[in-house]
Parts: C-alpha cells; sequence; structure tokens
C-alpha cells in the first residue's frame, strides 16, 4: 500500500519535472530575442522632451520604426501645433532613403493632412504637395508611385481650384512631355481626368484640352489607352456640345488605333457616354454604325449556319477573348435595347438577342439568362417576341444558365404571361402551354443533377405559379411531382421546400374538390404513410402550414392528425411531435376549440406516461413547462399582432370560397336563366293568344313572372361556418333563380336593401365582375405570392 502511493507520488514528481523542463525550453528563444542593454539605450528618449522635439529627434537620429511611428502620427501633430510642425518635422528630408512601408505610411498621412479642415494656410499646402509630386517619380513605380499618385488624386476633391491651378496644373504641362518617362506621362493622363470635373468647361477646354489632344496622339500605346479611358471625365467636364467637337473625333480616331487596347478603352469609353446624348447625339448614319459594330461583336468568333450560331476553330486564346466579348455583350444588351428603341427590337435586335440566347458557350447564355427579365421590362406589350427564347433557356442544357435564370424566375414569368400581343388573357394562353412543359422539364432536369441547391431555388421560385397559371393547371401538371419530391427525394432541404411549395399551391387553389383530394392525398401519403420519413415530413408540413393558413383552417385539416402521431412506433416521430407542440397549442383557439385543446392534453398525458424512449421523454417533460408558459408570458401586443395576422389570413381564405362559388352560380346561372327566359317566353305567348282570342282583354300583372330579389339579413360570416355548410347551402340554393339572385347580391357585398327585382342576365355578369375586382383586391401577397386571377 505505502509502496504503490510512494510510486505514485514519484511518478508525478518526475511528470512535473519534465514539464518545468518544457517551460524551460519555451523560454530560452524569448530571452535570446529580448534587446541588449545597447539597443535598449538607443531607443530610448528624453522624456523632458515635448512632441515636436521628440520627432525631430527621432528622424534624424532614431530607428527605422521610430521614423515610421513619427510619420504616421504627423495628421496628430499638425492638429496639435500646425505652425512648429510644418517649420521642424515635415521638411527633414527623410523620404528620399525611407523604405516601402515608411513611404506608404507617409501617404497615407499626407492625405490626412491635406483632407483636413484645419490646414488652410497656403504655403503648408505647398510644401506638401510639392513632396507629393516629387515622390510621383519614385524608382519603385508598382508600389511606392502608385500609392503617391492615389494620394494625389484623392487630395485633388479637398483641395479649392486655385491651389490645384497652381501646384498641380503647372508642373503637368511638364510633366506631360515626350521628354518625361512613360510612367509621368501615365500620371498626367489621370491627374488631367480627375481635375476636369473641378472647373468650368471654358477652363477646360482652354487650359486641358491642348495637353489631351497631345497625350491621345502619345508614341506609347499605354499612355493613349490611359488617356482615351480618361476621356469620359474630360466629356463630362466641358458638356456635350464641347464632347461632339472635340472628345467624339479622338474617340474615333483611338477606336481606329494600331493597339488593340486603345480599341477596346475606345469602345468602352464610347459606351460609358451614351447616357450623355439624346437620341439626336447621333447622325442616323452614326446611330446605324454603331448599333451595326454591336451586332458584329455579338457574333464575334461564330459563323451562321442554317440559322444557328456554331463556333469557329481558332486558338484557344483568341477563342476565350471572342468568348469574353460576347459574354460582355449579352451583359450589355438592356442597355442597346434603349439605344436602338424598344419599338424597333424584333426588326434591329430580335436576332442578336436570339443567336445570344443559343449561343455556344455557357458564360454567354448564362449572362443572357441573367439579364432576361430587363429585356422582358423593356420591351412591354411586346414581351411575346422572346416567349421562345424563355422557354430555350428553362430547357438549357447547361445548369448553371438554369441557375442563373432562377434569381429573376418570379419576376420574369409574371411579366411574360401578364402581357403579350393584344390585351386580354389570349396572348396569355399562347405562351403559358409553351411554359409549363419547360417549367416542368427544368425541375426535372434539376432533380436529375447532384446539384441539389439548385433544384432547391427552383422548387421555391415555383410557388409563383399561382399567379402566372390557373389552378387546373397547376393540379394536374405539378401537384403530384410535389408529392413524389417530398415522398422520395434524399435531400432533406427540397424535400422541406417541395412542402413549402405544396402548401402555397393547396392555400391558393380555389376548387373545393380539388381541396379536399389535396389534403386526403397529404394525409395519406404522409401522415398516415409507411414510411416514418413520410411522417416526418408531415411534420414539416405542419410547421409551413401554421405559417400559410390561419388558425382554424390547420385546426381543422392538420392538427388531429399531428397528434395521432403521439402513439407513432418510431421514436424520432414522436420526439419531433413532443418539439412541435407549443406551436400547435397556439393554433387553437379558445373557447371555440376546446375539445382539440382537449385531444392535445390528453396527448400530453399519454407521451408522459407511456414513452420510454429518454430523449422523448425529457423533450416531454420540457414541452410541459413550455406549453404552461405560452398564455402566460407572451406579451399582449405580440398575441395581438399575431392575431390580426390570422384574422387576415381567415378572411382571405373566406373569399376564395367565396370567388369559388360565386364562378360556380354563375356557371350554373347562365343554365337556369337561359330556362326561366324560355319559360317566361312562352308565358307571354300564352297570355297574348289568350287576349286576343277573347275580345282583346288585357293580361293581368299578376300572370307576369317577375325576378324579385329579396333582402336578407343572414351575413356572410354565419353562412360561412363550415364548408360543408356552405356548399350544402349552395346546392339548396340554387334551386330556384329567386334565391340564386338573393345569394349572388349578399356575397358580392353589395346590400343595398334593393326592393326592386328585374335585373336581366348582363346586369347579373357585371355584378359578378365586380365582385370578382373587389374580392382580387382584398387578397394580399405580402406573405406569400398571391393568386392567379385566372
Amino acid at each position: 500500500m505505502f509502496l504503490s502511493k510512494m510510486t505514485f507520488n514519484q511518478s508525478s514528481l518526475f511528470g512535473q519535472t519534465d514539464d518545468l523542463q518544457d517551460l524551460t525550453i519555451i523560454e530560452r528563444p524569448i530571452r535570446r530575442s529580448l534587446k541588449t542593454a545597447e539597443e535598449i539605450e538607443k531607443l530610448t528618449v528624453d522624456e523632458d522632451l515635448n512632441d515636436i522635439e521628440r520627432a525631430v529627434y527621432l528622424l534624424s537620429s532614431g530607428q527605422d520604426v521610430q521614423r515610421a511611428s513619427v510619420v504616421v502620427n504627423l495628421p496628430n501633430l499638425v492638429r496639435q501645433n500646425p505652425a512648429e510642425t510644418f517649420r521642424r518635422v515635415v521638411p527633414k528630408e527623410v523620404l528620399h532613403v525611407a523604405g516601402v512601408e515608411m513611404q506608404l505610411a507617409a501617404a497615407g498621412s499626407f492625405l490626412t493632412i491635406l483632407q483636413d479642415d484645419i490646414i488652410l494656410i497656403q504655403t503648408h499646402t505647398h510644401s506638401i504637395l510639392q513632396i507629393v509630386l516629387l515622390n510621383l517619380d519614385h524608382r519603385d513605380t508598382a508600389v511606392v508611385s502608385n500609392s503617391w499618385l492615389e494620394t494625389l488624386l484623392s487630395a485633388i476633391d479637398a483641395l479649392p481650384k486655385e491651389t490645384i491651378r497652381q501646384e498641380i496644373l503647372n508642373p503637368l504641362v511638364s510633366k506631360a512631355q515626350l521628354s518625361q518617362s512613360v510612367q509621368a506621362r501615365l500620371a498626367s493622363c489621370r491627374i488631367l481626368g480627375k481635375v476636369a470635373g473641378k472647373f468650368e468647361s471654358q477652363i477646360v477646354k482652354k487650359d486641358l484640352l491642348p495637353l489631351v489632344r497631345s497625350l491621345c496622339q502619345d508614341v506609347e500605346y499605354e499612355v493613349r489607352s490611359c488617356m482615351c479611358r480618361q476621356l469620359e471625365n474630360i466629356a463630362r467636364g466641358i458638356g456635350v456640345e464641347h464632347t461632339k467637337a472635340v472628345v467624339l473625333p479622338e474617340l474615333v480616331e483611338l477606336a481606329r488605333d494600331e493597339g488593340s487596347t486603345v480599341r477596346l478603352a475606345a469602345f468602352d469609353t464610347i459606351v460609358n457616354l451614351l447616357e450623355m446624348f439624346d437620341n439626336g447625339s447621333f447622325t442616323e448614319e452614326q446611330h446605324l454604325w454603331f448599333l451595326e459594330f454591336y451586332k458584329k461583336l455579338c457574333i464575334l468568333g461564330l459563323h451562321l449556319e442554317n440559322g444557328h450560331c456554331e463556333s469557329q476553330v481558332y486558338p484557344l486564346e483568341l477563342e476565350r477573348k471572342y468568348e469574353l466579348v460576347r459574354k460582355n455583350c449579352a451583359y450589355n444588351f438592356p442597355a442597346m435595347v434603349l439605344f436602338a428603341d424598344p419599338k424597333c427590337f424584333l426588326s434591329e435586335l430580335y436576332p442578336t438577342f436570339s443567336s445570344l440566347c443559343n449561343d455556344p458557350e455557357i458564360s454567354v447564355r448564362r449572362t443572357v439568362a441573367a439579364g432576361f427579365h430587363e429585356v422582358v421590362k423593356l420591351l412591354g406589350p411586346n414581351v411575346h417576341y422572346i416567349h421562345k427564347e424563355l422557354v430555350a433557356l428553362l430547357q438549357d442544357d447547361s445548369l448553371e444558365v438554369l441557375d442563373s435564370l432562377m434569381n429573376t424566375l418570379q419576376e420574369t414569368l409574371e411579366l411574360a404571361t401578364s402581357r403579350g400581343e393584344g390585351a386580354g388573357s389570349e396572348s396569355k394562353q399562347v405562351s403559358v402551354p409553351e411554359l409549363i412543359p419547360a417549367l416542368a422539364a427544368a425541375e426535372q432536369k434539376a432533380a436529375a443533377s447532384l446539384r441539389w441547391r439548385v433544384h432547391e431555388k427552383l422548387l421555391q421560385r415555383y410557388s409563383c405559379l399561382p399567379r402566372i397559371i390557373s389552378g387546373d393547371q397547376i393540379y394536374f401538371r405539378f401537384l403530384q411531382r410535389m408529392f413524389t419530391i417530398i415522398t422520395t427525394n434524399n435531400v432533406l432541404p427540397v424535400q422541406r421546400e417541395a412542402a413549402r411549395t405544396l402548401c402555397v399551391f393547396l392555400r391558393y387553389n380555389r376548387k373545393l374538390e380539388q381541396r379536399q383530394e389535396i389534403i386526403s392525398k397529404v394525409l395519406d401519403q404522409l401522415a398516415q404513410g409507411r414510411s416514418y420519413w413520410n411522417r416526418l415530413r408531415y411534420l414539416d408540413l405542419c410547421e409551413i402550414a401554421m405559417e400559410l393558413f390561419s388558425k382554424s383552417y390547420f385546426c381543422k385539416h392538420f392538427l388531429l392528425p399531428a397528434l395521432e402521431l403521439a402513439s407513432d412506433p418510431v421514436a424520432n416521430v414522436r420526439y419531433k411531435l413532443c418539439c412541435l407542440l407549443p406551436r400547435l397549442k397556439s393554433t387553437i383557439r379558445l373557447p371555440t376549440e376546446k375539445p382539440i385543446l382537449q385531444q392535445l392534453e390528453f396527448c400530453v398525458r399519454r407521451l408522459l406516461c407511456r414513452e420510454k424512449d429518454k430523449d422523448v421523454l425529457v423533450t416531454i417533460r420540457k414541452t410541459v413547462l413550455e406549453l404552461d408558459k405560452i398564455d402566460s408570458t407572451e406579451p399582449y401586443h405580440k398575441r395581438h399582432e399575431r392575431d390580426l395576422l390570422d384574422q387576415k389570413k381567415e378572411k382571405e381564405e373566406n373569399l376564395l370560397l367565396e370567388m369559388e362559388q360565386l364562378e360556380r352560380q354563375q356557371s350554373d346561372g347562365k343554365l337556369t336563366i337561359d330556362k326561366h327566359a324560355d319559360k317566361k317566353h312562352d308565358t307571354l305567348r300564352s297570355h297574348h293568344f289568350s287576349a286576343t282570342s277573347t275580345s282583346m282583354s288585357p293580361t293581368p300583372s299578376t300572370s307576369m313572372p317577375v325576378l324579385i330579389r329579396s333582402n336578407t339579413t343572414n351575413t356572410l360570416d354565419h353562412r360561412s361556418n363550415t364548408l360543408d355548410h356552405r356548399s350544402n347551402t349552395l346546392d339548396h340554393r340554387s334551386n330556384t333563380l329567386d334565391h340564386r339572385s338573393n345569394t349572388l347580391d349578399h356575397r358580392s357585398n353589395t346590400l343595398d336593401h334593393r326592393s326592386n327585382g328585374g335585373k336581366d342576365t348582363q346586369s347579373r355578369k357585371l355584378t359578378m365582375e365586380g365582385v370578382m375586382r373587389k374580392t382580387r383586391g382584398s387578397l394580399s401577397w405580402e406573405e406569400e405570392p398571391h393568386m392567379s386571377s385566372r
């Protein structure tokens, strides 16, 4: 016993000794890195020196790190004592021997000083600008010289005009000469472009344009290209008229330059200047030339064969350049639609747009897809021109193109199907049948790929379909596909997005039979599904349904099947149900739904008594505490906001039911009205025959069948308590024309207490249209996409 204890203590002691040795080893390099006494002496500064004296001393005899600290702190010294700082500190000649880090620090400090409002004395600005201009010619052109140039360009915004004229423009004349270095001439180009916006157009034309022309004709292509890119700023500085007379000729000359970089710079500058000019800025010939030039760029590197664009064989580097040109053309296509006028799209730009949408390179088609919605906006009522291209992009072989189109698909589809050749729904029916197979094929292609995020995004965008196509088209072409994804797909985010889209389709379906069948399938395939995975998805769907539907609708169709999962044989299902119970309870409205609350409480007691899984038991115990706190801890204003939102959802659901019933009434009413009209006609004929045969006596008024609209005191809420009751009531009231007329007037919220009848079929139709417009206007899509009016 003692021996074992002794052994343990020795081993512990030895272990501690080893740890101490390790610490000693770690400490040795630290000691070696410490400064020696001599080095410390060199870094020590007399404490009696003030800030200015200390800065002077450190710049003169300090170490590099100390001099750098002085340069960084220079703006603070200027704010404290500007006169002494400029007299004693700034003139110190240290930058000509300083390293790159100190040069960069000095450039930043001098920019801060030039932008500071304290520096108003001309001599001080002069001294700093002299240092900045001197360092523009630093030998390190890649880093130091460019840093000082950026300092000068940024400082120009804060400097007064007179200072710029004296301190910058005057030295600029000499730096722009051919005798100067290429670096100096490049800097002159950028400075000219920057100062052009600081002066009036006459000064720019008189003092700057001679230098601009000289640099545009420089012998070095780099200088010509740099000056060409600054012509945009020059043009904005001198205005439209001077630009036409002076800048445009220079741009035309540069566009023919032998250097490809110069020609590219000229093209970019012309494109950037287009917004300055109205339609009269170009002659018709110039306008046509530019448009034709753009069209040629859009097919650069391609050749047309049988109406299709195919790539030609070029060296790889040249082929990539051509692809980049076409990609940039695709990016700027909406701007070119404006330039050519959208009214001329079909004749001028449609073939070009079609070639871009069918370009052999994915990057070009992806760029067109990203801006497709912009073209749709510009075309307006002529959007039907590009329906074929929209279908082609939806069916593109590349998922990258489809992914790019998905970002704005909702906006694109709404615009593409809401307008067309001619007004009305006829044009929509032309485009929709082409789009539906393309949309379905796009989803199938995304589902077959390994890029599940594209599939998820596509399903999310498909939630806008109730605004685009009819409920029948959604029901027969997309609903079953949503069920298939939920029950067979292996990616959880995709399944949940399909469940959300399914709920949206259900939310805005206006046919009672279809809604009932959808709910029946949800319960059969998910809530009572053979796979526990499907039953888990039902609980996910319940979470979504609680967001989309009103409390009463959710409790009526979804809540009780969810509570039945408390006896599910799989613990994961019971566990998820336990986590969901507080939200389920929040959908129950008391006292009208007290029996449902009792069933929920019974479900909780059953889980507490019979649950054997540890995780589920712990979760249900926590859930019980949360259930008790639901009503007591929630603030009143939050509960009130939630109740208002629920009332809004319930109102929308009732309006959807009313619209369905009104549509049924309208279709059924036409047949019945026709029968009554025939009966009335026969009655009139019989009365007329009897009157003429019996001494032409007048027909009694009581013998004429008259349509009478009776007033009613029943309210809409009372007649819409339950869906089944409304349906039965509707069938019962469709027995006679008088009762249908009464129901129609009441459900259209036009209770004008009309006692006179005799409305004909046309007036009934107008009332129906007014109700439909009012009903649609009441539906809000702030939370979810609104329902299609079709």
